[in-house]
């Protein structure tokens, strides 16, 4: 006779965060590494990051630290990077952005724009000069894209290059770069008169020169910069071999929107998680707020909306791993998990009234940071229009 085993596994509890249990199909080496990531940010991060935020700056040795850790250019391969898997890469950047975006901002500028620009479309010599130390965080790179006058429209860039004595010269100016200020090496962007072309630009090179962008109201625990290009002449092999035409800079921006999808989970999820703890020690009317019904009603709806982003993020690093990912796909993740995030902070700050307006707590923080993340690797409304164009084939931008 056979026998049939009828007894039901153990179920895990239930968790108040990851209420759906969505890390039961993380694979060992990627709860290692969220956990890791994790534990450094709330060891050696969270107690500075108030006063860092307050400062505008980022926490004093966190590029080296990240480095340390091999979060930099995490998901590429060679170099002196770790070559992990995307999903791996995303949990990283929502453990760094649970404690603030510039720290995830950092490692997302580092890696998946100017090393990865550098990594898909530099030379060998560019590769081995440049990824090693980024990858240790001795050297901090920027990527100048944005213009004063042309951010949603990169194609309407005005910094031009052109090639003359066998150099190239370089002239304009890139605004609202993240790290432009402390960076060691540019990824400049120009149009000569054929297309627009990549260039690698090191710190102290003549006729560049940065400024930081002062007073800022968000993503403070970040260095924000202008770049400024006057007849900046470059060696021949400054170029970037490998980039030709605005698919090269947009190849750049789907990898660092990819890991902005991730860290919003990571913003949401602190704003949650302080709002429950609040809600469970703040007394009024003789009982905990976590008792009122209209309260239970938010919580309910914060827990919702971060375990479905949290989904979300999951299945695009699946995706990704597969080859399968599409960029419209990835503005999908970026324009709800954003939005998701900014609406969770928001009801989070109600739950903890006044105290939620200072840096004791972290939600003002994560709230005012996430109007960066909103606007910057693309508005809302330019990922509305890329998903608006994958859905009906009609192109809405003009």
């Amino acid at each position: 006779m056979t026998t049939i085993d009828t007894s039901q596994p153990t179920r895990k509890p239930l968790s108040a965060s990851d209420f759906l249990a969505i890390d039961l199909g993380l694979s060992e080496d990627e709860r290692l590494i969220r956990d890791t990531v994790r534990y450094f940010v709330r060891r050696d991060m969270l107690e500075r990051l108030p006063e860092a935020y307050a400062a505008g700056r980022l926490p004093d040795g966190f590029p080296a630290a990240a480095g340390d850790l091999g979060l930099l250019g995490m998901h590429l391969r060679g170099y002196g990077c770790a070559g992990t898997n995307a999903v791996s890469y995303g949990l990283a950047c929502m453990e760094l952005e649970a404690g603030d975006s510039g720290l995830r901002s950092f490692v997302s500028v580092q890696g998946s724009l100017a090393m990865f620009a550098i990594w898909r479309f530099g030379s060998e010599s560019q590769k081995q000069m440049w990824l090693p130390v980024m990858a240790r965080g001795s050297a901090i790179g920027c990527f100048g894209l944005t213009e004063p006058d042309a951010g949603s429209d990169p194609a309407g860039m005005r910094t031009t290059a052109r090639f003359e004595d066998g150099q190239w010269v370089l002239n304009g100016t890139k605004m609202w770069i993240t790290n432009g200020d402390i960076a060691d090496v540019a990824v400049v962007w120009a149009r000569d008169s054929d297309c627009i072309r990549g260039f690698v630009v090191p710190r102290g090179t003549p006729g560049f020169v940065s400024r930081e962008i002062q007073h800022k109201m968000s993503l403070r625990a970040s260095t924000t910069g202008e770049l400024v290009f006057d007849n900046c002449r470059l060696p021949a092999e400054a170029l970037l071999p490998g980039a030709e035409g605005l698919r090269a800079p947009l190849a750049c921006l789907n990898e660092a929107r990819f890991g902005i999808a991730w860290g919003a989970v990571g913003a949401a999820r602190a704003c949650y998680e302080t709002a429950l703890d609040y809600a469970a020690s703040r007394t009024q009317f003789g009982s905990p707020i976590a008792g009122f019904q209209l309260t239970q009603a938010k919580l309910v709806d914060m827990l919702t909306q971060v375990n479905n982003s949290y989904l979300l993020a999951m299945h695009l690093g699946r995706l990704k791993d597969a080859g399968q990912l599409h960029p419209e796909q990835v503005s999908y993740g970026k324009r709800h998990n954003v939005q998701q995030a900014l609406d969770v902070c928001r009801t989070a700050r109600t739950i903890l009234g006044a105290n939620g307006i200072t840096l004791e707590y972290p939600v003002m923080r994560h709230m005012a940071n996430l109007e960066s993340v909103l606007t910057y690797e693309g508005t809302g409304e330019i990922h509305t229009l890329i998903v608006g164009h994958a859905i009906t084939g009609i192109p809405a931008f003009r």
